[in-house]
């Protein structure tokens, strides 16, 4: 019997021991044995479990707190006064100046009844609303839409965000989101970016000094089939976009927002998480080259931009001046000083300490001083001002 013949055998053998291991836990009465309850080396252990832990005897770096002061700009914030509160702990703990909240509602009555949770804390937080795209499909739409902004910012709304097109329109399910992700703006399509009917709206943000954050299609593994080739099938599965049909394609949203940016110069747009492009930081640095008002956030793609991080380096200093940084998430501590640890030390194959999505390893970027200071606050601020600014 020659190698391959007893590794073929061997598989066999274990592929045997396993169904009769499943089989018999199948048909054991619940609660018979608390062994049957156990993990065991006999049955493969699901990858929704594993929480690995690096063997490597390599430096570790301890971050627990930002280098330099953060300003978050892609945040959804607590929905009860003791949420508030505990995020305020862990901005405390951690560095974070102030937190762009998005206040996932374009109806002022609304915007107004959400923002008290927050009103305490007018320097730590800044609060930013949706767009109300309520009847986009029907006859007379718009004038309703812009009233509705133009009285979320009198009632303090100080920008967009986070506005979704994941295929079937701005802040059209395509049901992969949760319930409460946003208040659903049509059945069926709506209107992409570069839809003449928003138009007006992305001119009255301009108008108005709001800037825009704005996530538009998906990680590209969740186009891909979910087979073993896909290299990020361990996420990709849950937020699958294959089997949705009649979406706008990847490419052609990225386009979309493209376009948008550059028909309305004076609206400042921020794409979120790396606009997607995280797996191709070329093109998105080709992008913001050929568009001036258009930033990126990093937020919520660590894992995916540490694991190529000497290339990540490259892009992100080459970059500098048009990334900002964001979270994305409720945080704790831990998942901060993650980012911070990803973002600031040199260090090689750990994981997150309180969040792991890819399950890949983590490396830490090294970004050098003058990029972290832009990337965690300077730029930020550019942004704010430079949409304020332009308001008319």
């Amino acid at each position: 019997m020659n190698r391959r013949d007893l590794m073929m055998l061997s598989a066999a053998t274990l592929a045997s021991r396993m169904a009769f291991a499943q089989q018999q836990a199948q048909i054991s009465p619940a609660g018979a044995s608390d062994a049957a309850e156990q993990p065991s080396a006999e049955l493969p252990l699901k990858l929704q479990d594993w929480r690995p832990t690096s063997i490597y005897k390599v430096p570790v770096t301890q971050v627990e707190k930002a280098k330099y002061p953060v300003i978050d700009m892609h945040n959804h914030g607590g929905d009860t006064p003791e949420k508030v509160r505990d995020m305020l702990s862990s901005m405390d703990a951690t560095g974070v100046e102030k937190a762009i909240v998005f206040i996932n509602t374009g109806k002022p009555e609304a915007f107004a009844q959400a923002r008290t949770l927050y009103s305490g804390h007018p320097d730590r937080f800044e609060l930013w609303c949706h767009f109300d795209l309520t009847g986009v499909n029907e006859p007379g739409f718009g004038p309703g839409a812009v009233k509705a902004l133009e009285e979320c910012h009198r009632l303090g709304a100080k920008g967009i965000g986070e506005l979704h097109d994941k295929g079937k329109g701005l802040d059209v399910s395509v049901g992969t989101e949760p319930a409460s992700w946003h208040e659903p703006a049509a059945h069926g399509v709506g209107a992409h970016p570069d839809d003449p009917r928003i138009d007006p709206l992305w001119a009255k943000c301009a108008e108005l000094g709001m800037p825009v954050s704005i996530h538009v299609t998906d990680p590209i593994w969740t186009y891909l089939p979910m087979d073993s080739h896909n290299d990020g099938y361990m996420t990709a599965f849950h937020w699958r976009l294959d089997d949705k049909p009649g979406l706008l394609g990847h490419d052609a949203l990225i386009e979309s927002l493209e376009r948008t940016a550059n028909k309305h110069p004076k609206t400042i747009f921020i794409a979120c998480h790396f606009l997607n492009l995280s797996y191709d930081l070329t093109r998105l640095g080709q992008i913001l080259d050929r568009t001036p008002n258009l930033y990126a956030d990093i937020a919520a793609r660590m894992a995916e931009v540490s694991t190529i991080h000497r290339f990540t380096n490259q892009f992100m200093q080459k970059h500098q001046d048009r990334l900002v940084f964001g979270t994305d998430f409720f945080y704790s501590p831990g998942e901060l000083r993650s980012s911070f640890r990803t973002l600031e030390t040199a260090d090689d194959h750990f994981y997150y300490e309180d969040y792991i999505d890819y399950f890949w390893p983590m490396y830490g970027l090294d970004l050098p001083d003058t990029v972290l200071k832009k990337v965690y606050r300077d730029n930020a601020l550019q942004i704010l001002q430079r949409a304020r600014a332009s308001a008319g």
